[in-house]
């Protein structure tokens, strides 16, 4: 049985450091023969793969214990035949495998090294999946139990100077590939685009790429270590309220409650699509249990699902992109956000449509987009408490109530109206200044202390303005 997750989904999820690795698409012009080429050395690479995988699973006790050089090391040396290493542990079986495959013996050092590093992460990948499977760690009751794929999709990586030559101004390189008898040099392959050309920044750092070939495409996956310096402070936020009907209202908030900026994003063209094929998977689903009069079968709309969700993933790329250009069009260096990694959507009966636009609500996808993109150009993003931004008006007035006729329309308690998802953004970003300017946490949502004798009111942008604004 699968072990109950309710105190485990209580927690509040930590916070992933964030890598100083991109990896840009480096795309590569090639003639057709020059491709055909290209794919058969990927395919050169999985075959040499594939024992490696195995034996690495069947040692993985012991190798489990070494740290991540002595891994290579000692795998190597369980199946590579030297002058001080006479009788390797499975030479028996990697000799069978070249006696089947003669390619094998002209299989480059360098390149060996690289599927030994391979086959140990998908050995090790697999065991983690295995016990996790094992401890009920399951996504659904029915979960299959997970298997040990050694006939990876993997792709060789090119180590400079050794597979991978680049010329001057990175226009072109020359690649070492597999020729059906021998490894040979492919020179003056032109490079077409360099992806978003992170290698040009300053303090960039170019690492081992691997060469993507298949029948359709063919390209270079350049990671790039970067070195993103830190933007200068300001005295401005960029603050985001995260909305269903409006994806994301930003505003730019000081110090001193200053609003100098404020932007609606909201993707209506992409929405529509998405909430399209979700109707349809209703529609569908209706129509199908009254004929078959029992659950659903595997696999059902499962070409609308996926096309739904890929359409949510665009949304959320799309609307992280305005966010941080929004942000560099007026050069702050914080991004602030509400917390709602832990919130769930209570509104919306079941199978409805409101219901399927919170399931598919990309509020954390888009978060998480955004800390990837602000980072690389050396902003921070952060989060606030998110409770009662949206309930409270932003000039202190107090709780807000929304219009019967217009549900993102607030009417404020002096009889003032005003967009209820900008409002919240002002709170958003006035919480964060009151607690850099009080030295408190993001977390903190009342202004002042606590007291018997004063009636507490959620911190809004009124508590930056002062007694004599307010």
């Amino acid at each position: 049985m699968v072990k109950k997750r309710a105190k485990k989904q209580s927690k509040r999820k930590k916070a992933q450091k964030e890598s100083s690795i991109r990896t840009d698409v480096w795309q590569l012009v090639m003639t057709q023969e020059q491709h055909r080429l290209a794919v058969l050395t990927v395919a050169e690479y999985r075959l040499f793969l594939k024992p490696l995988v195995l034996i690495s699973y069947w040692n993985w006790e012991n190798l489990s214990r070494l740290n991540s050089s002595e891994k290579v090391n000692t795998l190597e040396k369980l199946i590579h035949k030297t002058v001080d290493n006479l009788s390797p542990k499975y030479y028996w079986y990697f000799h069978k495998a070249i006696s089947n495959h003669p390619s094998f013996r002209k299989f480059p050092s360098y390149l060996r090294r690289a599927a030994i590093q391979d086959a140990l992460g998908i050995a090790s990948s697999f065991v983690t999946r295995w016990d996790a499977w094992k401890r009920g760690e399951q996504k659904h009751r029915y979960d299959k139990p997970p298997k040990l794929t050694s006939m990876c999709n993997s792709y060789p990586a090119m180590y400079k100077g050794q597979q991978i030559k680049y010329h001057s101004s990175f226009t072109s390189v020359d690649l070492k590939i597999w020729n059906g008898t021998d490894w040979v040099w492919m020179q003056g392959v032109s490079i077409k685009k360099h992806g978003k050309s992170r290698h040009t920044r300053k303090g960039a750092k170019l690492l081992s790429p691997s060469l993507i070939a298949n029948k359709r495409s063919i390209h270079l996956s350049m990671p790039i270590e970067i070195n993103p310096q830190p933007l200068p402070d300001s005295d401005y936020v960029c603050a985001i309220d995260i909305g269903i009907n409006t994806t994301a209202t930003c505003s730019i908030v000081g110090k001193d409650g200053t609003v100098k900026a404020r932007k609606f994003i909201n993707p209506a063209g992409d929405i529509d699509r998405r909430d399209q094929r979700k109707q349809r998977i209703a529609r569908a689903s209706k129509l199908t249990r009254k004929i078959i009069n029992q659950d659903l079968p595997k696999g059902f709309c499962q070409g609308l699902y996926r096309k739904s969700k890929n359409i949510n993933k665009h949304i959320a790329q799309t609307v992280s992109r305005q966010i941080v250009e929004f942000a560099e069009e007026h050069q702050v260096n914080v991004i602030v956000f509400e917390d709602l990694s832990n919130w769930k959507a209570k509104g919306g009966k079941h199978g409805s449509l409101q219901k399927q636009r919170f399931h598919q609500w990309c509020k954390d996808k888009l978060v998480e987009l955004t800390i990837q993109k602000f980072s690389e150009l050396g902003g921070k993003v952060r989060k606030v408490n998110a409770k009662y931004t949206s309930a409270y008006a932003f000039d202190g007035s107090g709780k807000i109530k929304r219009s019967n006729k217009k549900y993102s329309q607030a009417i404020f308690q002096n009889g003032k109206r005003y967009n209820a998802d900008l409002s919240a953004s002002y709170n958003i970003g006035a919480r964060y200044w009151y607690a850099v300017l009080t030295n408190s946490k993001f977390t903190r949502v009342w202004a002042g202390r606590s007291s018997s004798q004063t009636l507490r009111t959620p911190v809004t942008l009124s508590t930056l303005w002062g007694p004599s604004k307010a």
